[in-house]
């Protein structure tokens, strides 16, 4: 499954004009597309008018066991479900997130799936798709430029400089921005103060975005983003700055959803992209809630983990949007769980049922999760050659104890075909409209509360830890009116406690809230734990160095 060989079965791939395919499969008029070449479109919202009276179909949620190095594979999963649900002759449309250059370039790579359930065009989707990452950058630091010119001329209302809080973002993996200082250089170049860089997926904007409903809501949001505080530290907005007329506009065409195909000429819908670690994890409110209208059945997923990504879908996303997901699906691999059970990564290609069976745990406490949620759950298992029999026994044994079915899935290798098992039992959940959801805390709780809950229930955390500077922070929100926001929680995607190194299903640990950030526009309050940055680095060999050009002008080394 190396890298090369997603990028050349991708490239291999003859495609269809991205017209024909919203005709054909989606009953949509080309005339009403925003063409970007022939494989790319944006679907104007405003032209949509006609399909919200239809019924929405049913919404298929793909998540996964806490991610590690030999990959769980959750969105090629996700891409290889559609394509089966598609196969057996159930209208479907896939609606994932838009990749981010940092980890394109970073350690993760892609994220257009793998093998032959890929979405296309692969290195476009990967690279620059339509712009609406460098749209959500420029609206960003519009706004910490129009804040630092307000400070320069001494416009009312009078931010302080040392109580700013917008910061800028880029959309590449750069440690050394993390702290830094600008306005150097004397009088003309402004007051010299503390900043910071995050990376884009994680903008408050870039939020907002995948949670407004409309251009209307879009623009009260961004005028709702606090971006300091005044000498007497009463809060500034961004609609205090006169800021959230022109984000807008640079926002306006991201704000459309992307369509694009998978590599078996069925629809997708690309957009958005919020990191699942330090971010709500989900693809746009618009894109999926357009995805119920035209298909009969929506596959999402959300970022990484179920005890991130499904969680926050669950919490924040279902609760804002009037979601109501039909059933979950749980990706897992066999090498992936041999490694939460303590195996070596060389050893992962031979028989191991002693570290399989440590590793389960880690698989079924995020079944236990989902039920919460009331949502029920099939697990995926992304099958190697290299499982055995015993193993995959091994495995469904533990599900059915939970009372959980097993299916096995070959979709990297045969695309929806080998997803038809699969997409037949994921059909059949869905229609039994089993479904019960409703989210894990009320929206009267008291901020903290909402903390300890998910670090509890979710985490299997003994409890969460709130310095009294946090607390205090807590508290004023609170007295501002933001308490009946939900909390998003920044945490390491590899381990349900802050520590990376805690494989499995931990116990006996707590989960330390180093600091709070109200998200007044995405309307909830992001706590960072552990040791979460919101500008991840680079690794020591970064994906960059193997990506470029070959003699025929080939993209080479994407993954």
């Amino acid at each position: 499954m190396s890298s090369s060989i997603n990028l050349e079965i991708a490239s291999r791939t003859p495609l269809r004009p991205i017209a024909e395919i919203a005709r054909n499969k989606l009953g949509l008029d080309p005339d009403t597309l925003e063409l970007y070449g022939k494989h790319k479109a944006k679907i104007p919202l405003s032209r949509m008018d006609g399909f919200c009276v239809k019924p929405d179909g049913k919404l298929i949620l793909v998540t996964a066991i806490s991610p590690t190095k030999a990959g769980e594979g959750k969105t090629t999963t996700s891409i290889g479900l559609a394509d089966g649900l598609n196969h057996i002759g159930a209208k479907t449309i896939v609606a994932i997130r838009e990749p981010s250059l940092g980890p394109c370039f970073g350690m993760k790579g892609g994220a257009c799936g793998g093998g032959y359930a890929q979405v296309a065009p692969m290195t476009d989707i990967n690279l620059h798709f339509t712009g609406d990452f460098h749209a959500i950058t420029a609206a960003h630091n519009l706004l910490a430029a129009m804040v630092a010119n307000h400070i320069h001329w001494g416009h009312k209302p009078q931010i302080d400089p040392r109580r700013v809080t917008w910061g800028r973002v880029l959309d590449v993996n750069d440690r050394s921005l993390r702290s830094i200082v600008t306005g150097l250089g004397g009088k003309a170049n402004g007051y010299a103060r503390e900043g910071r860089f995050d990376i884009t997926a994680a903008s408050e904007v870039m939020a907002i975005l995948c949670l407004a409903a409309d251009l209307k809501d879009l623009e009260r949001r961004l005028g709702n983003i606090k971006v300091g505080r005044t000498a007497d530290k009463e809060m500034v907005f961004a609609r205090g700055i006169k800021a959230e007329g022109a984000m807008t506009v640079l926002l306006k065409d991201a704000f459309n959803p992307n369509l694009v195909q998978t590599l078996e000429h069925n629809p997708a819908l690309v957009h958005g992209g919020p990191f699942g670690n330090i971010a709500h994890g989900c693809n746009s409110i618009v894109a999926t809630k357009l995805a119920l209208k035209l298909a009969d059945y929506v596959v999402t997923e959300a970022g990484f983990g179920a005890d991130l990504g499904a969680e926050k879908f669950f919490n924040i996303k279902c609760r804002k949007a009037g979601l109501a997901p039909a059933c979950a699906v749980v990706v897992a691999t066999i090498k992936a769980l041999k490694l939460h059970g303590g195996a070596q990564e060389f050893t992962l290609g031979q028989e191991d049922l002693v570290a399989l069976k440590q590793g389960l745990p880690n698989l079924l406490r995020h079944l236990e999760n989902i039920k919460k949620f009331g949502v029920p759950a099939i697990v995926a298992i992304n099958q190697f050659t290299s499982d055995t029999q015993a193993e995959l026994d091994l495995v469904e044994r533990s599900c059915q104890e939970l009372g959980v079915q097993m299916v096995l899935s070959n979709h990297w290798a045969y695309g929806g075909k080998g997803a038809k098992k699969l997409a037949e039992t994921v059909k059949q959940m869905a229609d039994a409209n089993a479904s019960n959801f409703s989210p894990l805390y009320p929206d009267d709780l008291p901020l903290a509360e909402k903390m300890r809950i998910v670090v509890r229930e979710i985490y299997g955390a003994d409890d969460v830890e709130i310095p009294y500077t946090v607390q205090a922070r807590l508290t004023e929100l609170e007295k501002h009116g933001c308490g009946h926001f939900p909390v998003c929680m920044a945490k390491t995607q590899y381990s349900f406690s802050t520590d990376p190194v805690l494989k499995g299903a931990p116990t006996g640990f707590t989960v330390p809230v180093r600091e709070v950030r109200l998200a007044m526009g995405a309307e909830f309050v992001v706590a960072i734990t552990g040791d979460i940055m919101t500008m991840p680095g680079l690794p020591r060999v970064p994906a960059a160095e193997a990506i470029g050009l070959d003699d025929s002008g080939n993209i080479v080394g994407l993954f």
